[in-house]
């Protein structure tokens, strides 16, 4: 069995290969892209795989967008972490999906459903209906954290939020006024909990908030190195993936 994985995380790619190693040890991963126009250029220059794990939000798109640009002719399993409002969508088209981050028995579950149900023709899917979805859906994001620091608890609201970052399998939120705190969120959580119109994720380890830009400067192949306010001792650059994505969301597209 051919497997197609599109994540444009690289954790979450070595995750799903690590798990179907183990789930599947008898299936081969045809290959790992990470957005829709090599996506596109793929499946346009190789026989179709026998199922596609798909996530949901790539750098530059959704990825329903790869669907209508060109046939996928198998199964597909979705994998998203937008559970409060997308799921009703996948129910309405009869698509598998999986909550990030995805789970070891969810995806072993799927994977022998699959196998089970097999079908010679992949399901018709309504791209528009859910893509819709998608876009009109309103969601309510966090308004505040919770933290602790030594023996003290207290709330921050999101608002006072200046951007998030991991360092050494810890997850921190830095505020306004330059303080930092451990929170109990990684970034791929945070990603669907506070508003991509003011926090943009540049790439693995920093999600900014649009206020906490003080500069920015051109870097090598075509990314953008980044300033914070308040600063921050680890370099903070845009991944190329994200670069063309990061621009339109400065603009506020």
């Amino acid at each position: 069995m051919r497997i197609l994985i599109i994540e444009d995380e690289e954790a979450a790619v070595k995750r799903l290969q690590k798990m179907l190693k183990e789930i599947t040890p008898e299936s081969e991963v045809a290959d790992s892209l990470v957005s829709i126009k090599s996506s596109v250029q793929w499946l346009k220059s190789n026989p179709q795989p026998d199922l596609v794990l798909m996530d949901v939000h790539l750098a530059d798109g959704l990825s329903f967008e790869i669907m209508k640009q060109v046939s996928i002719e198998c199964p597909v399993i979705f994998t998203t972490a937008y559970n409060q409002y997308a799921l009703e969508a996948f129910k309405l088209n009869t698509v598998d999906y999986l909550l990030k981050p995805v789970k070891k028995e969810d995806l072993q579950n799927a994977i022998a459903k699959f196998k089970k149900h097999q079908p010679k023709v992949a399901p018709a899917i309504d791209i528009d209906k859910i893509i819709n979805s998608f876009q009109n859906a309103q969601k309510d994001y966090k308004k505040r954290f919770v933290v602790r620091y030594s023996e003290h608890i207290k709330t921050i609201n999101t608002d006072d939020a200046s951007y998030f970052y991991t360092e050494a399998r810890a997850n921190f939120m830095v505020t306004k006024d330059a303080k930092r705190y451990v929170i109990d969120y990684n970034l791929d959580q945070l990603e669907t909990l506070i508003d991509p119109k003011v926090f943009y994720r540049i790439n693995r380890q920093f999600i900014v908030g649009i206020h906490s830009i003080d500069e920015m400067l051109t870097y090598s192949k075509s990314r953008v190195l980044i300033k914070l306010n308040p600063p921050c001792k680890i370099e903070t650059i845009v991944s190329t993936e994200r670069s063309s994505d990061f621009k339109q969301w400065l603009g506020g597209e």
